[in-house]
């Protein structure tokens, strides 16, 4: 006997037969036109814009990084930029990247354009990821302690600094407007590559302390983490990279604006793949250098070295990732040690360094107008997760020694953990329990320099890997945004 199997049989056969609701599904959404149905609308993902510009000072401004520079610039070597990444996940949410040639971001300088950032253009703190990448041919910007210009410079230079710091705000609050006009569909992927020219600087001498110097037992993090943005088409965007290295190729002895290695690196990509941004992102590269160091091929080579670990990342297959992208931003008061008393500050105001004279001013003028030193710093923590944990950005404040990357990707898994040091604000050395007991210039000594009350007690790494476990916890099991108040 011939059977006839009509559309609506074959529909119930399939579904009871278990070949699948989502196949039934699928056909019985075929009523007008094909079998299989006219495909549904393409699930919204990514959107992503960028934009870039020259933040190079037009006239001299003191330089920072080098405490031994003792008078303002003297031309461009190579131009500074900010460079921005805008995104926008299936939710509508934003985020933004933004990338910089300088030192880092003092505190008030934090404050103020996340302040301005967030009025403008509704960006909330936790989504506003403030990196630079310290190099030392930059401009000094505007803090009330004057780290490393501030027994040097004279009142007008010191409003100099003023007015530049005023122009730089300006030009990233615009840079951030138009990277968010640029907003168009994108695909994002994440790989990983290599580079080998940072070697630990924590030299042990024979006495038995550590001075700046060549260490080469000493741990290093070789990784170049890379995220790949794509336009719809598959052409490249932007590429945002990191390595934990100090951008101190070249000396003190430069008193010409340049970008170290990190700026021949994103120089060297954005010629190679013409239109697309590339943005860098500093790692935990506290007590790691270059090496050898000293001139301008060396920062040159390194910046090709790190642009090629970037190339041969993005030519092996990356993992795709999905949103959203979920921000989280608080922070944890970190312990200093006990601090010395009055009368010690006191006498350090006849030390010969005239930055240990600047530090006890400094003290002194606090005691008087507080009664007391702080026993702690609020230290800003900034996370954004992509997805299901396809991958965790740890986003930390201050010069980062390199023990708090390699043990967050231990305990996190080094799969999908990105950890990125001197973002947000730049204020000091964050050592680990280990460099804080063996003491020497991140364990304490250049507190001088960054005009901070003393080192760090031992227990600050417990706080802050504590704190980070805390926030990767909340991130996982809650999808909206956690942001204390600053």
């Amino acid at each position: 006997m011939k059977h006839t199997l009509t559309r609506r049989g074959f529909l119930a056969q399939t579904t009871a037969s278990g070949l699948g609701l989502g196949f039934a599904g699928a056909c019985a959404q075929g009523r007008a036109g094909k079998w299989f149905g006219a495909p549904s609308a393409p699930p919204r993902t990514w959107r992503a814009g960028v934009a870039k510009e020259k933040i190079t000072p037009t006239r001299p401004v003191w330089m920072t990084g080098y405490g031994a520079r003792n008078k303002p610039s003297e031309g461009v070597l190579c131009d500074l930029y900010v460079r921005v990444l805008a995104l926008e996940d299936e939710t509508g949410a934003r985020a933004v990247l933004v990338a910089s040639d300088i030192l880092g971001f003092p505190p008030p300088v934090n404050r103020s354009l996340s302040d301005k950032i967030e009025k403008k253009y509704r960006v909330p703190r936790a989504r506003l990821l403030l990196a630079s990448s310290h190099t030392h041919g930059g401009p000094a910007l505007h803090d009330p302690l004057g780290p490393l210009y501030g027994p040097r410079v004279t009142a007008e230079q010191w409003s100099e600094i003023q007015k530049y710091t005023q122009e730089l705000e300006d030009k990233v609050v615009a840079t951030v407007g138009r990277a968010l006009t640029d907003l168009q569909p994108a695909k994002l992927a994440f790989g990983r590559g290599q580079a080998k020219f940072g070697i630990n600087r924590r030299e042990k001498t024979k006495e038995g302390t550590f001075r700046i110097g060549v260490n080469p037992n000493g741990p290093v993090d070789p990784d170049v983490p890379v995220l790949r943005i794509e336009s719809a088409s598959g052409g490249l965007r932007a590429v945002v990279f990191g390595y934990a290295c100090h951008t101190t190729t070249l000396g003190g002895n430069i008193y010409q604006f340049h970008g170290d290695y990190a700026g021949f690196a994103q120089e060297a990509l954005e010629k190679e793949h013409p239109g697309a941004t590339a943005l860098f992102v500093m790692g935990c590269g506290g007590d790691i250098n270059p090496h050898p160091r000293g001139t301008l091929e060396q920062a040159q080579e390194y910046g090709r070295q790190l642009a090629a670990a970037v190339n041969q990342a993005m030519s092996k297959p990356m993992r795709a990732l999905r949103g959203p992208l979920k921000p989280a931003y608080a922070r944890v008061d970190i312990p200093f040690a006990p601090h010395p008393p009055r009368e010690a500050w006191e006498k350090q105001l006849q030390d010969a360094d005239i930055y240990k004279q600047w530090q006890a001013k400094e003290m002194l003028k606090q005691l008087e107008r507080d009664g007391r030193l702080p026993a702690s710093y609020p230290y800003p923590i900034q996370m954004w997760q992509f997805g299901d944990n396809h991958l965790t950005m740890i986003v930390l404040a201050g010069e980062v020694v390199v023990d708090y990357a390699l043990r967050l990707k231990r305990e996190l898994g080094a799969g999908r953990t990105w950890v990125a040091g001197y973002c947000n604000e730049v204020f000091a050395y964050i050592p680990s329990r280990r460099i804080v007991e063996e003491g020497g210039y991140e364990g304490g000594g250049a507190m001088v320099y960054y005009v901070q009350p003393g080192p760090f007690a031992p227990q600050v790494e417990e706080v802050i890997i504590g704190k980070v476990h805390a926030m990767v916890k909340q991130l996982q099991s809650d999808r909206s945004d956690k942001s204390d108040n600053l």
